[in-house]
Formats: C-alpha cells, structure tokens, sequence
C-alpha cells in the first residue's frame, strides 16, 4: 500500500506506473536475475500447459511477468485534495487507466458513529454506560458539525479546508490520549490529597493521645 504521505519523491510513481503497465522496472532486475527468477515457475508452466517440454527463456520471461501481473495487488491510496492528484493523472495515466479506482467520500453519521463504538466503546472510560452512549453519539456529531463549519467557511472566504476520515480517526485517538493523560493527573493529585488526609488524621491522633498523656501528667503534678 502506497500513501501521500510515503512519496518522498515523484519518481517512485515513474516505477509503479511502469510496474501497473508493462507488470516490470526498468533496470531494477539484473541480468543473472532476469535469467534466474523465470526458471522457478517452469514447473508451473509445464503443469498449466500440461507438457514436459522445456521452453524458451523468452517464454518463460513472459510467463513470470504474467504471474507477477496476477498476484501481485498494489493499493494506492491517494488525496484528490490539491493539484497533486491532477498532475499525476497526466503524468502516471497507468496509475488511473490501470487500477480499480474507488472513491471515498464523506461518512455518514451512522458510520461515524459506528467507528466511535469501536474506538470509544472498547476503551476504559470512568462513567455510566449511558454518558458512554451519549459520548459515542457526541463524537460522530461533532465530525458532522466540522463538515458543516468547513462548507460554511469556503461560502465566506472561498477558501477550502477538509476533514477527513483520517482526521476523524486523529480526533478519537487524541480524545483517548487526552482523556488517559488527564486521569492519570488526577490520579497523583488523588492520591497527594489522600497521603495528605491520611497524614492529618495520624497527626490529629497523635495530638489527641498527647492531650491524655498530658492530662495524666497534670494529675500527677497536682498530687506531687
């Protein structure tokens, strides 16, 4: 799988988009490679073709270019946000002509929601389950809101900002570590004011056996 964020540099697309057209890289194979990686699917050719002749280098070279065009499965995931998209388009058309192209727009909420049981519902949250419920609900929503504030945005300035599902994924994820790192403060604050408590009454308790000690002793100073 091949992301945005993992092209360092446009001519790995100048590889993909051969390897999606012609199913090789140019020079990336050396020749004692080119001669050696066929030879291991003869076996499979011979059966496929039901023979026990051998073939040509040549054939054999095409037949594993084949192989690799059938099990290899390469997935791009790519933003059509900006002119990127555009211009590799012209540039790499195999990239489009030869894949499966599958567009994913904006969730619904149901869906939003759906991945917020997932994410929120397993993770440990010190509540009711019914502020837990409420809480997954408020999650999707607030997604949609941001959606509606972006559209709102670009009707004012003409200017466009995204949210998209990885954000959305971004979001939950930073409502969890958020959450973890504020309980966590409360915990040690917790657990201070406990110390603190437990340090008062042991001290109340030992001004209390002064005072009978004392009094003893007042007792015995009158005596004397």
């Amino acid at each position: 799988m091949l992301t945005d964020a993992e092209i360092k540099s446009e001519t790995f697309l100048e590889a993909i988009n051969s390897m999606l057209a012609t199913g090789e890289i140019p020079g990336l194979l050396g020749k004692e490679e080119r001669e050696l990686y066929p030879t291991t699917v003869r076996a499979i050719w011979q059966k496929e073709e039901k023979t026990k002749a051998d073939p040509t280098a040549a054939q054999m070279w095409l037949y594993f270019l084949s192989r690799v065009k059938d099990n290899l499965h390469t997935v791009l995931a790519f933003s059509p946000i900006g002119n990127k998209f555009r211009e590799r388009a012209q540039k790499f058309p195999s990239l489009f002509s030869q894949c499966s192209i599958d567009w994913f727009l904006q969730w619904p909420l149901e869906a939003l929601v759906d991945v917020s049981k997932k994410i929120i519902g397993e993770f440990q949250i010190t509540c009711t389950k019914e502020v837990k419920a409420e809480l997954i609900q408020h999650m999707g929503q607030v997604h949609n809101m941001v959606t509606d504030v972006c559209e709102l945005y670009f009707g004012q300035f003409r200017r466009r900002v995204y949210v998209t599902p990885k954000s959305y994924l971004s979001f939950l994820n930073f409502y969890k570590n958020l959450y973890t790192l504020k309980l966590r403060g409360i915990e040690v604050e917790q657990k201070q004011i406990v110390d603190g408590l437990d340090k008062l009454a042991e001290a109340s308790e030992g001004v209390s056996k002064l005072k009978k000690e004392l009094a003893v002793k007042e007792e015995q100073l009158k005596k004397s």
